[in-house]
């Protein structure tokens, strides 16, 4: 399937009809226009990918459009017609920004390449100018701009150059150890080691062990001494993910490392220094565990000096779009494939969605999504089902009586195109332009009309 947009401006009516039908039939979509008044009108709302116009034109001049198509944002390609004897006229329009041009009489398998390349080009493009604005848009290897965001690197920013233990709070899946990995880049820790493990992932009565290190002997099985994850981390950083899940028991020796700077292995009677910035980060609500005995005071204390709240993709806005296209940029990377972007109608479906998984469910539909595509865009189709599934049906509040009284969606087509025909005059051509519509559409409703199809 083709989603390129593709505009023509011609007056000659042959020409034009010529050219709306090779570009139909080779799956574009396009609107074919008479003027370039008429063409601007049409397209203040919806912008083509390419326009291709005559540079001989009444009223406005080919010329005269360049500049102001240049001027939309993005802009579209433009592919200038003009006779032979003015190619020295087109000469002058690529310097002002012209993309190319052909001459008359018009070599249409010549057109189509010229169609087919200015289009491919164009995509390229705007997907190198996507990635350079994701780029722009990632702070510390974190990829928004949101306000919550740009709060959220704001708090980066403060909490970083300090030394103290940080507390990262946010749902599953928001990326809570990327931002424990942005406070460290920005840290003068930077260059030390960075380490992250999760506690909920470790047995008790290992967790101690890997924590602080054991002397040799220290218990069965332990005939060599081990650092522990504390002195691996020396002078660098050790993020403990799901710190809700450490035992009360060790939370004390924890709390000993933040205020004393020190530690002691198992099995070992002296203790040891150690320098290590303490980053902890859990979905749990730490306050409740404290006040049920779970999580000691004074260690929740200690840590709730510097505490980053990491929003939920709910509360993010438009980096919805930002972090799709950023997911889709690292698959393209790992598994090349002709996938462009997302399609208009699976872009809102995601919006729709709540995403309670927040930033790690989006990157799971995205990854399974590029995978099923077997198109240049992302379609419907191609999403989870419980994503497509998600739109909130709109409840009916309308009678059985009202709802037998509604005329039919054939029947509004009628008269609508019944109306703009009495104000054409009976024009066909510019009802069709009027409608959006090629005049072989309008003149197939018409037909149906009276078959009474």
């Amino acid at each position: 399937m083709n989603l390129s947009q593709v505009t023509v401006v011609e007056d000659d009516p042959g020409l034009r009809e010529l050219l709306q039908e090779e570009l139909e039939s080779c799956g574009y979509q396009v609107n074919a226009f008479e003027s370039a008044e008429l063409a601007l009108q049409h397209h203040i709302e919806d912008k083509p990918d390419l326009v291709i116009s005559d540079i001989r034109l009444p009223g406005i001049s080919g010329m005269q459009l360049l500049p102001k198509l240049k001027a939309w944002d993005p802009a579209p390609a433009v592919l200038l017609i003009t006779a032979f004897a003015s190619v020295n006229e087109a000469v002058s329009a690529l310097k002002q920004g012209a993309d190319d041009f052909i001459t008359k009489p018009l070599d249409l398998e010549h057109l189509l390449l010229n169609v087919k390349r200015l289009l491919e080009h164009r995509a390229l493009y705007l997907e190198v100018n996507q990635y350079r604005q994701q780029q722009q848009a990632q702070t510390y290897g974190l990829v928004g701009k949101s306000r919550s965001m740009r709060q959220l690197c704001h708090q980066i920013e403060h909490i970083a150059p300090a030394d103290g233990g940080v507390l990262i709070l946010g749902e599953s899946g928001t990326g809570k150890e990327l931002v424990a990995k942005a406070v460290h880049q920005a840290s003068p820790r930077q260059d030390k080691p960075f380490l992250a493990i999760n506690c909920a992932g470790i047995p008790a009565e290992l967790m101690e062990s890997e924590f602080f290190g054991h002397a040799a002997g220290a218990f069965t099985g332990a005939r060599l001494a081990r650092a522990g994850l504390l002195k691996e981390a020396q002078g660098g950083s050790l993020l403990l993910d799901e710190i809700g899940e450490m035992p009360v028991s060790l939370q004390a020796k924890l709390l000993r490392v933040l205020q004393e700077g020190t530690m002691r292995p198992v099995g070992s009677d002296k203790e040891e220094p150690v320098d290590v910035r303490i980053l902890a980060a859990t979905h749990q609500d730490l306050e409740q565990r404290v006040t049920d005995g779970a999580f000691r005071a004074d260690l929740f204390y200690r840590l709730e000096t510097f505490t980053i709240k990491v929003p939920p993709l709910r509360e993010r806005g438009e980096d919805l779009e930002l972090l799709a296209e950023h997911f889709l940029q690292q698959l393209r990377l790992s598994q090349p494939k002709q996938v462009r972007g997302i399609a208009p109608e699976a872009l809102d479906c995601l919006y729709q969605y709540p995403f309670a998984g927040n930033v790690r469910e989006l990157q799971n539909a995205i990854e399974r999504a590029y995978t099923f595509c077997q198109d240049n865009y992302i379609g419907l189709a191609d999403l989870p089902e419980r994503i497509r599934q998600s739109a909130p049906a709109e409840p009916s509040v309308i009678s059985e009586s009202q709802r037998q009284s509604w005329p039919s969606l054939q029947h509004m087509q009628q008269q609508y195109v019944a109306q703009v025909l009495e104000h054409t005059g009976g024009n066909k051509q510019k009802a069709a332009q009027i409608l959006g519509i090629t005049r072989r559409t309008l003149y197939r409703w018409l037909e149906d009309d009276e078959n009474g199809k």
